[in-house]
């Protein structure tokens, strides 16, 4: 099995070597990563420019760098190497939980692949920094791979471990918070002004989502759908329409 590899922490990051080394267990990999880091890139693909990429020299993989978005590598990776079976992305230095899935590079190159019809799984660890202890985690990451890659019909799963051994793993829903999104302003050493922007959440953690498995000790498997659809209100909207014939 062809499997892409790909991130937002950038070529160099240590989560991403870690992860090629677990999937060179599970079949041919092949990198496409960001240049730089492109954290909380969300899902834009550059567009105004072209790219391009180079290859790069990592311990024992094939790999190149790419200047662009976790979404162009995974979309240029492919095109470079259509017989790709899986994406995996990660392993991402911090989580990516509950609404942090909007803004997550991460997670918006698993769904790139899941739009161009691979399937893609993206992998996030609480930890940071590059002293964070991979080789702990690569038996849990091992584990869990070897458990999705069976369910062929999950195209698409979040993937978040906790800080420490985990306790197990559970299948849970994205928790979904409102968070106070206050802007703090700021002046740097030259005094300028600068803002920062908060987003401490106002709601407790409920159970079974992604978030309170984490905080429990348990690896959280999130499966994502594409369609973004409000079934319920659109029921609702047909039964009432209120738009012009």
């Amino acid at each position: 099995m062809q499997i892409l590899i790909t991130n937002d922490d950038g070529v160099y990051s240590p989560g991403l070597a870690a992860l090629a080394e677990i999937a060179a267990g599970l079949g041919i990999v092949r990198i496409f990563a960001p240049h730089v880091e492109m954290s909380s890139a969300a899902h834009s693909i550059t567009s105004a420019r072209p790219l391009s990429y180079k290859s790069t020299p990592l311990k024992d993989v094939e790999a190149y760098r790419v200047n662009g978005t976790p979404a162009d590598c995974v979309a240029l990776g492919i095109h470079q190497w259509p017989e790709t079976r899986l994406v995996l992305s990660g392993i991402n230095l911090g989580s990516n939980l509950g609404n942090s899935v909007w803004p997550s590079g991460t997670l918006a190159a698993a769904r790139q692949a899941a739009l161009m019809g691979v399937r893609g799984i993206a992998l996030s660890t609480p930890g940071a920094g590059e002293e964070y202890d991979f080789a702990a985690l690569k038996p849990a990451v091992l584990h869990v791979l070897e458990f999705l890659l069976p369910l062929e019909r999950l195209a698409l799963v979040n993937v978040n471990f906790p800080n420490k051994a985990p306790r197990g793993v559970r299948w849970t829903r994205q928790s979904v918070r409102h968070y106070d999104g206050k802007i703090v302003p700021g002046h740097d050493p030259l005094g300028r002004e600068h803002f920062w922007f908060t987003v401490t959440p106002i709601e407790d953690v409920e159970e079974g989502t992604d978030r309170w498995a984490v905080e429990s000790g348990y690896v959280s498997l999130t499966p994502i759908r594409l369609d973004l659809t409000d079934e319920e209100a659109l029921v609702r909207l047909q039964a009432k329409p209120t738009v012009p014939a």
